[in-house]
Order: C-alpha cells, then structure tokens, then sequence
C-alpha cells in the first residue's frame, strides 16, 4: 500500500490503476444520484444555472471527446485552466483527468506574468479561459490578460498549442486564427451523448499540478497523486463533514485554491453532494449576499475563511438577521487561525448555536484537512480557535527548534511524523527543493527518519488539542492567499528605483495579513506618494491586485545579519509592536531605528482601521 523505498518520495497503491471520474461522476450515473442536483450556480449578476449529475456527467464526456479529437490532448499533457468560479471551471478539470491530462488551474486574479510562469513551468499545450466575468459589477477581461501571458510564455519558450475561450461576459475580445477556439464551438463539435472511458491511470501518476508560493520568488508546482490523494479526500470529506443525502454544501472558496479542489470539485462529487456555486463578491451588491444565498438554496453545510467572516461581522449583525439560517447544520472554516471572538460571533449568530465549527488546518501540500473536527466520525467537545485533533492516520507533533517535543502550552512548530495518502509527491521538474523545503528542518536521513515541516506555528495544550499560531516562515496569509514574501520582493525589484526591499506580512483586522513593503532607493530618486503608487502597480502587473502592498515605506537602510541577510523577523516584530530580540548578528544597529520610524505611522493607520 505504501512504498518508503525511497524517501521522502514516498508512493501510495503502488500498482493500482484508477481514474478519479469513476468516483465522481460514473458510479452515479446508473443510480438515483443521477437526477440529483450536482451544482446550483449563481452569477453574481443574478443569473443562475443548476446541473444534475446526469447533465455534469454528460457535459464532462462532450468536452473530454472534443479535447481528444480536436485539441490532440493525451494522457500525460498539462493544461493550464485560468478561469473564474462559473461550472465550465469543474467541467473542464473533470474532462481533463477523465483523458488523463494534468491540470493546472490559475487564479483567475493572477496577473499575466504570474500566469506565463506558471504556463511555462508546467509546459501547458492548452490554456482554457474565458472572455470576462463579473467582480462587484464590473466586467474583468480575463482573455487580454490570458494574452499577455501567451506572448510572455512564448517569449520564454513554450508556446501554448490552443486556446479555449469561454463566452461569459459577451465582451468583444482580441481573436487569433487558428489559436483560439470558443468553448461552445469545441463543445459543439461532439455528439450529444459522446462517451469517453476514463483513461486508467496509475495510483503513483501525477493528476495535477497546483501552484503555491514559497520563501523562493519561484511558485512552486505541487504534484498531487492520483491514487493517493482520491483516497484521501474522499475519506476526509466523509469525516469532515458527516454527509447526509439531502444536504446542500457551499464551500465559499475559489477553484483557484486547493480549497476549492478538494471541496468544491473532487471531494463533493464522490460523495453525490449538492452544492452551491458563486461567481462574484461575497459582498457584493449587498453586505447579505452570502446569507441571501444560504437562505435561497437551503444550506446545510457552509465552510468558508476567517477573512470573510471578518469581513461580513464588520457590517453588522443586521444584514444576518434578514434571512433564515436555520437549514445550517455544520460549519466550517479554513485558511488560516481563527479569532475566538469570530468563532463565537460565527458559532451563535451563523449556527444558532447548534451547528458545530468544522475549524480545518491543512495546505496545498496535505490535499485535505489534516487537524480538524470530524463529525462523520465522533465530534469531539470544541473549543473556539482550536482545529482539535489530527483526524485518523496523522500523527502529528509540536516541536522546539531543536528537534525537542515541546510541553503542552508551549508554542513551537508543527511536524507530521508519519507519510499520509493526500501528501503531495513533489514539486514538479524540482525534486531537490521538495526535500529541502518540507524535509529538511528536522528529518535524520543517516538515521531513517523522515518528518514533514509544513512551517506553521502550533501549541497542543493539556488535553491535546491543536492551536494553529500561523506561519513561521516567509510566506504571509493574505486574505486566505498565500504569498510568498520573496515573490513580491523580486516584483519591487524589477522597478530601477529599487536598490533594496524587504516585505513582511502585517497583522490586519479584517484581512488576517497585508503586505508590507519596506525599499531602499537608488541614488537619483527621491520618496513619493507618486514613487509609492508606482511600486504598487509594478506588483500588480507581475503577481496581481492580491498581492498590492498596504503601503510602501522608504527606509535609507535595512536591518542585515554581517552576511548580508536581510533580517525580516525584526521588521516583523517593529510592525506588531513586539519586543525585537536578539540583535547580536546584526550588521547596523541603526537600521532598526530607521525602520522604528518608518512603520510607526503604519501601525497607527492599523490601529485606527
């Protein structure tokens, strides 16, 4: 079942064959499932579309026959997905794992350069994307912006075989012979009831690729199993989330994120759920728009990030009090720690106080969750702001810098001891860095023993619950989005104002993290409200608008160990007010003073906000 032949590399099922759609969409077509309601969606500008499993399973074959006949995609290819949160999204990664094609799904927030790396790591021969879609009434045109990316991919040396535009918006956009392909032209092509046998797979191949950001400009391209990780999802969904044949599961992520993988695509589909689907802003025309909808498809099961319920407590409780929540049985949240207050505010105003917090941690890299509630199996008395305990099958720890086990209220580092299905097996083309990023801190090779370090800060207090502190490493939580700091870093650094930057993650009331951008300027160049905005917009264009820095601070130095090394957790420290720690490896002492100031107001404008 397990092969730890070679470790850390380690392959689950070794010799099966499967493909995920048989458990997604073909076990149900023969039964009563097949007339239930797979996706109820919502456009944000109220138009709505609902699919049966039937209709979704159809779908998948049409568009799984004209990738093959018409695009030429075969087992073993990658294709980039940059799309918004409408059905063609799961449409197109089902059709894709049915041929068994690497997926690849972008962001659809992601900026054109970000987009380009991420088509050129992975080698993509097709990209899927769309004409534009809706954000807070607006109409984003995500085919120029898929554009741009192309030319830079091509100007890099991969050149995309096919593009495939979904007609959304209706907009009017830019069209290239014998590249780009309209989604229902495609679709069109292929008989009605085409049929397409999903393609074995073994349980060892990769069925995608994700991107996340790491303490290295470069995203890195996390692998996930086939076998290993349709496993392991389908198991944790079971335990998560207790499913029941009439409920209605909203998980309020983006596709773009492993979130939206696990539980809006896979998880979901291979147990027969009903969801609900949602293009646009979770605030957008009005403050209750997500409590409108809960109320209108009578949500049973609603999981969703500590951001937004920040973000949807700010406005008041009276746009909860509007609607009837009380088809919510459980719910849940993801992303990042949450606030006691919040889980509170979430457990009595949202549940009524009945519907227990499914508080999940886990990351791209475990393909689920990892340490959290589990009502499929026995829920466990909660405490607001813990994830519980590991769930079955992980063996967790809390450990000192040291390698030593930390004592029950002591803060430390979270390791995972023993391999599980879900884990990733690597980081695409880069084997090297998934050893040194993940199983290096604390691992013995000499000794055999190998222990994953997702760099989260963790307490397990006297009962052994698990207390999730955040990052500990250079990789801030934005909103739910991970960042890497260096990736922002590398952005300023393309301005030639810039000499020097250094970013942080800062504490934000609503938003958990934003960016902080502190640069030393090249002689010739003066600070400047008018120099600020353009660093912002310099990071726009390479990453894109979740990544904008709150603000950019000019600093005449910054805080160096003698070897050169920038010392952020000092900058860290200064902009939460915290004393700074030992000093002895720096450089210039002065350097502090210089960014005392200059983070002063930015703690002052955080404190009023």
């Amino acid at each position: 079942m397990l092969d730890r032949s070679n470790a850390p590399f380690y392959r689950w099922f070794v010799g099966a064959e499967t493909n995920i759609n048989i458990n997604a969409l073909d076990r149900w077509i023969n039964t009563d499932v097949a007339n239930k309601v797979a996706y109820y969606w919502e456009g944000e500008p109220g138009d709505t579309r609902t699919l049966s499993y039937r209709e979704l399973y159809w779908e998948v074959n049409r568009l799984a026959w004209a990738f093959r006949e018409l695009t030429g995609l075969k087992p073993g290819d990658t294709a980039t997905l940059y799309l918004p949160m409408i059905p063609e999204l799961p449409i197109s990664m089902l059709a894709l794992t049915r041929l068994g094609v690497i997926h690849s799904v972008v962001f659809s927030g992601f900026s054109p350069q970000a987009l380009a790396d991420r088509i050129v790591d992975a080698k993509a021969k097709v990209l899927i994307t769309v004409d534009g879609f809706y954000r807070r009434g607006r109409v984003i045109r995500l085919k120029e912006e898929a554009d741009k990316a192309i030319r830079l991919a091509r100007d890099r040396g991969v050149t995309v075989e096919k593009v495939i535009v979904v007609r959304r918006a209706g907009v009017d956009v830019p069209w290239h012979e014998g590249l780009d392909v309209w989604y229902h032209d495609l679709i069109g092509e292929a008989p009605v009831k085409a049929y397409v046998r999903p393609v074995p797979r073994k349980a060892t191949d990769v069925l995608f690729i994700l991107y996340t950001s790491g303490t290295t400009g470069k995203p890195k391209g996390v692998m996930h199993s086939v076998g290993g990780y349709m496993t392991y999802v389908y198991n944790v969904f079971k335990w998560n989330w207790d499913p029941r044949p009439g409920d209605v599961f909203w998980c309020a992520a983006d596709i773009g994120w492993i979130t939206g993988h696990t539980y809006i695509v896979y998880g979901p589909l291979m147990h027969g759920m009903t969801q609900v689907m949602y293009e646009g802003a979770p605030d957008y025309p009005k403050p209750d728009r997500i409590w409108a909808l809960v109320e209108k498809y009578d949500v049973t099961t609603f999981y969703t990030s500590p951001t937004l319920l920040r973000l949807l407590r700010k406005y008041g409780d009276e746009w909860v009090e509007k609607h009837d929540l009380s088809s919510l049985r459980l719910l849940g949240t993801v992303g990042e720690p949450i606030n006691p207050e919040v889980w509170k505010w979430y457990y009595k105003k949202i549940g009524g106080g009945k519907a227990p917090i499914v508080d999940t941690w886990w990351q791209t890299e475990t393909g689920a969750a990892m340490i959290s509630p589990a009502p499929g199996i026995s829920l466990v008395p909660l405490k607001p702001g813990s994830a519980t305990y590991p769930l079955p099958g992980i063996v967790a720890d809390v450990l000192r810098y040291d390698g030593s086990p930390a004592s029950p209220g002591e803060k430390g580092l979270l390791v995972i001891r023993e391999p599980w299905p879900g884990m990733l097996m690597g980081i695409w083309r880069d084997p090297d860095r998934y050893v040194k990023t993940y199983w290096s801190m604390f691992s013995r090779p000499d000794k055999g023993v190998w222990i994953y370090y997702p760099a989260d800060f963790a307490v397990r207090d006297a009962d052994g619950y698990f207390w999730l502190l955040g990052r500990a490493d250079e990789v801030m939580n934005v909103a739910g989005h991970r960042l890497g700091t260096i990736e922002l870093e590398d952005a300023l650094l393309t301005h030639p104002a810039v000499s020097e930057a250094a970013v942080v993650g800062a504490p934000h009331p609503v938003k958990g993290q934003v960016p902080l951008a502190l640069v030393v300027l090249r002689e010739g160049y003066e600070p400047s409200p008018e120099l600020e905005e353009e660093l912002k917009e310099t990071v726009r264009s390479m990453i894109g608008p979740i990544a904008v820095p709150a603000r950019v601070l000019f600093v005449r130095k910054l805080p160096k160990t003698r070897s050169g090394k920038i010392m952020r957790r000092i900058i860290l420290a200064l902009v939460e007010g915290r004393p700074v720690g030992d000093l002895s490896t720096l450089e210039d002492p002065a350097a502090v003073e210089e960014v005392k100031r200059a983070v002063e107001e930015f703690r002052s404008l955080m404190r009023e906000g």
